[in-house]
C-alpha cells in the first residue's frame, strides 16, 4: 500500500486543484463554476453585496493549532458573517491562496473539506465558484464572498438613531478566551474548555438569526475585531453615542469566569473575562440596533442603547469606554 503524501507542487497546480475542488458542491445560482477564466452567478436583484478578507500565517493564525480544515472553515465563516451583516444571503465565494512549496496535497484537500463543511452548515445556498493558487513563503488565504439582497435595502452601519436599542446575536468573548487557552503554555487548559477553543478555530456565526435580525435592524455589523471597537465604528458611522449596560453584559462575563480563573491561577498576570467580552474579537456575532418596540428573536440580547452624540462614541455605564480590539495591521 502506497501511503506517500505528495506536495501540491509535486502534483502541479492543475492536478492539485482537480483533487481539491472535488469536495465543492455546486448550487442553483452557479451558472458557470470553477474551470473558466471567471465564474458566472445569478442574482435576483440588480445589486449584490461583495466583501473580502485576508488571513496571513503567523499574524492571523498559527498552523501549530489550526489545521487545514480549521482554516478552510474559518475563512468561509468570517466572510459569510460580513455578507449577512449587510442583510444579504450568501451565494458565492472565491478563494485565492498562497502556500509554501512544501505543502502536502492532503493539507490542501483538508482545507477544501473545511470550506465546504462551513458552507453546508452555515449557508447551503452558497458555493465556492473559483479562485487562485500560488507559491510563497507563508500561507495567505484571501476569500471574496458575494450575497444576494433579494430586493431588500442593505443594512448599513449608519442607520441607527438616538432611542434605538443596542443588541447582540451570538456569543461575546468566546473566541478571545479560546485564543488565550490555545496560546497558554499549559496544554491541559485548552482540553478543559473545548467550547471556547472551537469558536476560535471554527467560528459559528448565527447566519439564520442574522438574516432574521436584518429584516428590522436599523444598523448592523459583524463583531470581528471586538465589541468595543466595532460598537464605536457603528456609533461614528451614525453620528451617535452608544451606552453599553454593564448589567446586561455580566451574563456574557459569567460564562467565561471559570476559564479566566483557571488561566490566572497558572500565571502571574490576572486575566479578566470582562476584557474578553468588551475587547475580544473573532466570535463573529452580530451587533445591531433596532427600534425600542422591536420583537427580538431568541438568541438576541439587548446590551445597551443609542443616545445623542456626546463627548465620546462609547460608554460603559456612565464611564467613557476606550475602544480596543484587533487591528489587522498592527495586531
Amino acid at each position: 500500500m502506497n501511503n506517500y503524501d505528495p506536495t501540491v507542487f509535486e502534483l502541479g497546480e492543475i492536478e492539485a486543484l482537480k483533487r481539491a475542488v472535488k469536495f465543492f458542491r455546486p448550487v442553483a445560482t452557479t451558472l458557470v463554476g470553477s474551470g473558466d477564466d471567471a465564474a458566472v452567478i445569478s442574482v435576483s436583484d440588480n445589486r449584490f453585496v461583495v466583501t473580502s478578507d485576508t488571513m496571513v500565517e503567523n499574524h492571523d493564525f498559527r498552523t501549530e493549532f489550526s489545521s487545514g480544515f480549521d482554516l478552510g472553515y474559518k475563512a468561509i465563516a468570517t466572510n459569510l458573517a460580513d455578507v449577512v451583516a449587510m442583510g444579504a444571503i450568501p451565494n458565492a465565494v472565491v478563494v485565492a491562496m498562497v502556500i509554501p512549496k512544501t505543502t502536502k496535497q492532503t493539507w490542501l484537500e483538508d482545507f477544501a473539506r473545511g470550506m465546504q463543511e462551513a458552507i453546508d452548515y452555515l449557508a447551503p445556498s452558497c458555493a465556492v465558484v473559483g479562485g487562485d493558487l500560488a507559491a510563497g513563503d507563508n500561507i495567505v488565504i484571501a476569500v471574496t464572498a458575494h450575497g444576494d439582497l433579494e430586493g431588500r435595502k442593505p443594512v448599513l452601519r449608519s442607520g441607527t438613531r438616538p432611542g434605538d436599542l443596542v443588541a447582540v446575536a451570538g456569543t461575546l468573548g468566546w473566541a478571545a478566551c479560546g485564543l488565550e487557552l490555545l496560546m497558554h503554555q499549559d496544554p491541559t487548559l485548552k482540553a478543559a474548555y473545548p467550547e471556547f477553543v472551537d469558536i476560535q478555530l471554527r467560528p459559528n456565526p448565527l447566519i439564520g438569526l442574522g438574516l432574521e435580525v436584518a429584516k428590522f435592524a436599523t444598523a448592523m455589523l459583524d463583531i470581528s475585531d471586538g465589541l468595543s471597537l466595532d460598537a464605536a465604528r457603528l456609533a461614528n458611522a451614525s453620528g451617535v453615542s452608544i451606552r453599553l449596560d454593564p448589567r446586561a453584559l455580566s451574563g456574557f462575563e459569567a460564562v467565561l469566569e471559570l476559564a479566566a480563573q483557571s488561566i490566572s491561577a497558572r500565571q502571574v498576570q490576572m486575566i479578566s473575562e470582562r476584557d474578553w467580552v468588551l475587547h475580544g474579537g473573532e466570535d463573529h456575532s452580530f451587533l445591531f440596533t433596532c427600534a425600542k418596540d422591536s420583537f427580538l428573536p431568541r438568541g438576541c440580547k439587548v446590551i445597551g442603547e443609542v443616545v445623542e452624540v456626546d463627548k465620546a462614541p462609547l460608554y460603559f455605564g456612565a464611564e467613557v469606554l476606550e475602544a480596543k480590539g484587533w487591528d489587522s495591521i498592527s495586531g
